[in-house]
Order: C-alpha cells, then structure tokens, then sequence
C-alpha cells in the first residue's frame, strides 16, 4: 500500500512539472518575438530599429515610383518614336510636342535639337555657347539633354545603393549590441541555463534578419534599374545620331532599328 502511494505521488510530481515547463515554454513563445525584443531593448536598440523601418519605406518607396515611371516613359516614347518617323514634316512633330508637350526622354531630345538648329540657322551665334557651325550646336544641344536626362533616369538609384550597402551592417550593429545587453543581464543573474541564454541572444539575432530584409529589395532593384537604364539611354543614343543625322541631311538613316537593336544588344552583354 505504501508502495502504491508513493508511485502515486511520484507520477503526480511528474506530471505537475510537465504542465509547468509546458506552460513556460508558451509564456516565452508568446512574449518572444521582434516585439518582444523591441520592446526590452534600450534607447539604442529601438533607435537602430527606427533607422531600418524608415530605410525599408524609402526603399520600397523609390522601387514602386521608379518602376511606375519608367513602364510610364517606355510606353510613351515607343509612341512618340512612332508617331515621329511618321510625320511628314519637321513642322508637325515640333507642333505636336508644342501642343501636348515633352513628357519624355525622346520627345525633350527632339523638341530642343529642332529649335536648336532653326534658331541658330535663323539668328546664328549671338552668343559663346553658340559659336560654330549649326550642326557642332546642334550637337553640343543633344549631348546637354542627354547628360539632363540621364541624370534624371538615375534619381534615386544613389539611396537604393546607400540602403543596400549599409542596412546590413546597421543590423549586425543592433545584434552586437543586443548580445551585449543580454549577456550582461545573464551575468548578473544568479543561475545561468541555455533557456536563459538562448532566448535574448535569440531576439538579438532579429536586427540581423531584419538588416537583410531591407537590404536584399534594395539591392536587386538597384541592379534592375541599372539594367534598364543603360539600355534606354542606348536607345536614346541610337535616336540622337539618327535626329542629327536627319536634320543634317534631310533622310533617315536607312538601316536605324537594326542599329538599335545591335546597341541595345550590345549593352546587355556589356552587363
């Protein structure tokens, strides 16, 4: 009988401490997490997480509005590289970017070579950056916008390179100081076990992850933005021989899209 009692009582002590680390372990899975960490970081720590959250916005930010644009900018000036090989007259497509404006690269490009040229074969150089014969201004016209243009087509891609390059070490720093802060409250602790370990060090691994997850996006749209980039500023520069060209001699160069595709080519492999 004192046997039955006893294995009684040894059985119940058992499971008594099974529900008790049962309950602890969802007490901590429960109050872990980056919350968790957040919230029992110091100054520095939510700082540092402050510093990601507004890194990550930006990023995502410029990722959307340059992706917007440049789908934006693709599809009008495919239009407008139409519509002007179709024009009759020089007169006409200078009309048309009068009437609905210069909303892209090709059509800016176009509209200041025309008046560049009418205006100095008209008043001839009233000035020093007019000096020289039409088509050397003409020219000097064409490089100043292409220069305006490609730096409009790179705004912003300066901030996606800084975030891509400094998110995660900005990450690493908030989990060096986050073990810090976690080992110097397990030393001064009286017990030390892995549970006590394993938890902090744990929560302070989260500003790492979060460090990449802002810095991966920021990268790969870096990348695809260069892409893009170079091979419209080829395409522009494809059309800006054949503009001069055409406003030097009256014809269009015959052989115009297989020149374009040969550059446009050509920069991707340059990639």
């Amino acid at each position: 009988m004192l046997d039955f009692l006893s294995g009684a009582v040894h059985v119940l002590a058992q499971l008594d401490a099974t529900a008790s680390v049962g309950t602890t372990t969802s007490d901590v899975a429960q109050g872990g997490g980056m919350l968790h960490f957040i919230s029992q970081s110091d100054l520095v720590g939510k700082s540092l997480f402050g510093f990601l959250v507004l890194m990550s916005v930006a990023s995502w930010y410029l990722i959307f509005v340059k992706a917007f644009t440049n789908i934006r900018i693709g599809i009008r000036s495919k239009k407008f590289l139409t519509e002007f090989w179709a024009a009759s007259s020089l007169e006409q497509v200078e009309n048309e970017i009068a009437a609905h404006g210069a909303n892209e690269p090709f059509a800016h490009l176009a509209i200041h070579a025309i008046r560049a040229r009418s205006h100095h074969a008209k008043y001839g150089a009233l000035k020093l950056e007019e000096k020289g014969s039409t088509g050397a201004f003409v020219t000097r016209t064409i490089r100043k916008v292409i220069d305006e243009e490609t730096a409009r087509l790179e705004n912003g891609l300066t901030v996606l390179a800084s975030i891509g390059s400094t998110a995660p070490f900005v990450g690493l720093f908030g989990t060096v100081w986050g073990v810090y802060h976690a080992l110097v409250g397990i030393g001064l602790s009286d017990g030390v076990t892995i549970n006590r370990i394993a938890g902090p060090v744990g929560e302070a691994l989260i500003m790492t992850g979060l460090g990449l997850a802002v810095a991966i996006p920021a990268v790969l749209a870096y990348n695809g933005f260069v892409r893009s980039n170079r091979v419209y500023l080829a395409r522009l520069d494809v059309f800006a021989h054949d503009l001069f060209t055409f406003l030097s001699t009256g014809q269009q160069v015959s052989d115009s899209s297989n020149r374009a595709r040969n550059v446009v080519l050509a920069s991707t492999r340059g990639e």
